[in-house]
């Protein structure tokens, strides 16, 4: 008789950091999502930047959304917090805010320890091209601001 022992690890927080740092340095797909570290100087690589170039045949198309992504202590058990940066018109997204409400985007509620933040990104490039998104109108071009969230970012 063969006794099969299978052991799950866990990769610990900063080595999934890391990896997903040197993946998102490298570029992902067609070049329309990317993201990275905000602050390098950041030794517990909690703040990262996002950006969305908005899909074709769509109100989003051509347009680049920056958002900030906060990778609290325990990212990634549980899911980062997720913030346009750039206004944006989804409903998903609080419009006095800019936060991603986990309510909303299926992702974020029911968040898996395997996704990723390129995950999210991708998945929100996705949204934006959904039929409850794609034509809604937009505020002007080149409106970012200076929307504080809770965790000050």
């Amino acid at each position: 008789m063969v006794t099969i022992v299978i052991y799950h690890f866990a990769v610990p927080r900063n080595f999934r950091l890391l990896e997903e740092l040197e993946r998102g340095e490298k570029g992902i797909g067609d070049g329309t999502v990317s993201y990275g570290m905000e602050d390098a100087d950041d030794i517990f690589m909690r703040s990262w930047t996002g950006t969305i170039i908005g899909p074709p045949n769509s109100v989003h198309e051509g347009r680049i959304y920056q958002l900030k992504l906060f990778c609290d202590k325990d990212y990634p058990e549980n899911p980062p917090t997720v913030r346009f940066h750039t206004r944006v018109n989804m409903a998903c997204v609080n419009q006095d805010t800019g936060m991603v409400e986990p309510s909303q985007f299926p992702m974020l509620s029911n968040w898996q320890r395997e996704c990723t933040m390129e995950d999210i990104l991708t998945q929100l490039k996705k949204e934006m091209a959904s039929p409850q998104n794609r034509k809604l109108v937009q505020p002007p071009e080149g409106n970012e601001d200076q929307r504080v969230d809770q965790k000050g970012q």
